[in-house]
């Protein structure tokens, strides 16, 4: 492999890695902050066990978040540099602001959070944990609008004597369709992942007899956010389909192998073909259903869908000579990844509140499984968005502008990306062996039996600040 190839890899691994936590923080965060609410409001103790044991995961996964996300900001400078000096103008806008401004709030009433239990006022202290999920929200939101340039460059221009790309307008960055749009998706994502993971984990401990009572009470309402969560996905993802069309449209062919422009095109559920993608030996398909996501219509000439060969020609006419196409297999079977397994997080959700329905508590070793391993489908079906959204886009690195090949930096050996690409995956293997440890370690050891709180101004009479955890 040359150095491109391994640049690639290396931000590719690093990028999916450090995604798997992204989800998990934005909803869990705010769930923590519901459960939080709920007990300050109604007194019953078994909304405080459930904040403490999911604060206590929600911490977990924030940490190995955060040192996982240091690491995309130095792969910019080191393997990107071309493509940084090209966009850094534009993109660091969004970085600056997400670090400066969202990553300190979320950190800093985190802390608060943390540090605060018997320490703060109780409404106050419920404060610092809805505004350290804001945090996340908003930090998520800047980080998005980053991506969006590079998914549809909006508010620049070119500088002419530089050749860089220069920020015209910061609020068409923030605002435009693009960034709106996929915001809400995987915002909503987000929250079907958590809500997922809460069922799973609830569910576990019901089954183990951990604070039955409580557990029964998350299971309740991370399934209600799973289920409410899996239709805002859909409504989302088919307004960013449309919207992916419009500025896109290789990537939704490439997303269905739609090779020739047509009309009424369907919908593959499962295809057998080459291995190139370019030819189907046999499909199950939903008539006209690729049409309506594309276009928001069934039949007729208004239901068209370009096909690659012709966006091929198209775009070597606008471009120049070269090969447009994203690796087709790979979009494939990534868009219908996202789709199925996003699907199935929603079933787990319904069949844990049927199995648990009126006091019911199942006892199928195969349940216990199911619930084990509920966490990883939706989680690794927004994964698999994630990398449909990147690897759609190929060969641009900016959509347009830049292709991929043209933003590695032009020093870097095969030698040195190679070796730090072990590096980076050994040491995320270790990781991922911590991480994995500390959140079933604790998921064992299950909610709190009791909690003890004292008012704020008893526990600042000369007591030193402790860690709750």
């Amino acid at each position: 492999m040359n150095a491109l190839d391994l640049a690639r890899w290396q931000f590719g691994i690093t990028t999916v890695y450090h995604f798997l936590f992204v989800p998990l923080t934005i909803g869990t965060s705010m769930l923590t902050a519901v459960m939080q609410t709920a007990w300050f409001r109604t007194g019953d103790e078994k909304w405080l066990k459930a904040t403490k044991f999911f604060g206590k995961l929600f911490l977990i996964n924030f940490a190995l978040g955060v040192v996982t996300g240091i690491v995309q900001e130095f792969q910019f400078g080191m393997a990107w540099s071309d493509y940084s000096r090209f966009v850094g103008d534009i993109f660091g806008a969004p970085l600056a602001v997400e670090a400066l401004a969202s990553f300190f709030l979320e950190s800093t009433f985190l802390g608060l959070w943390i540090f605060g239990w018997d320490r703060l006022p109780r409404g106050l202290h419920l404060a610092t944990i809805w505004a350290a999920a804001f945090g996340t929200m908003l930090s998520a939101y800047f980080i998005l609008a980053a991506n969006s340039f590079m998914q549809h460059p909006d508010g620049y221009v070119i500088n002419p004597v530089t050749k860089r790309a220069e920020l015209t307008s910061f609020g068409a960055v923030l605002t435009q369709n693009t960034t709106v749009a996929t915001f809400a998706h995987v915002i909503s994502s987000a929250f079907l992942v958590s809500g997922v993971a809460i069922v799973g984990v609830s569910l576990w401990l019901i089954m183990k007899g951990k604070s039955v009572d409580a557990m029964r009470s998350t299971l309740k309402l991370g399934a209600i956010v799973a289920i409410v969560a899996g239709l805002l996905v859909m409504y989302t993802g088919d307004v960013q389909a449309k919207i992916m069309v419009k500025q896109q449209p290789m990537k939704m062919a490439a997303a269905e192998a739609v090779y020739k422009t047509a009309e009424n095109v369907p919908f593959s559920l499962v295809t057998v073909g080459s291995l190139d993608g370019s030819e189907a030996y046999w499909a199950l398909d939903i008539p006209g259903l690729t049409s309506f996501l594309a276009t928001g219509s069934w039949t007729g000439p208004e239901s068209t869908v370009q096909g690659i060969n012709d966006l091929q020609a198209e775009y070597e006419k606008k471009f120049g000579p070269g090969n447009y196409a994203p690796y087709v297999p790979l979009a494939f079977w990534a868009f219908r990844a996202m789709i199925g397994l996003g699907g199935l997080g929603v079933l787990f959700a319904i069949f844990a509140l049927w199995i648990t329905r009126k006091g019911r508590v199942p006892s199928k070793a195969w349940i216990r499984l199911m619930s084990s391993i509920a966490l990883l489908v939706p989680l690794v079906g927004i994964s698999a968005g994630w990398i449909f959204t990147e690897m759609g886009r190929q060969p641009w690195i900016v959509y347009g502008l830049m292709k991929t090949e043209n933003g590695v930096s032009p020093t870097m050996s095969s030698f040195t990306v190679g070796l730090s690409l072990v590096v980076f995956t050994l040491l995320y293997g270790a990781l991922a062996v911590i991480e994995v440890g500390l959140l079933v370690r604790a998921v064992k050891i299950g909610p709190p039996e009791t909690v003890e709180l004292m008012d704020a101004d008893d526990a600042n009479n000369g007591q030193t600040l402790t860690f709750s955890y």
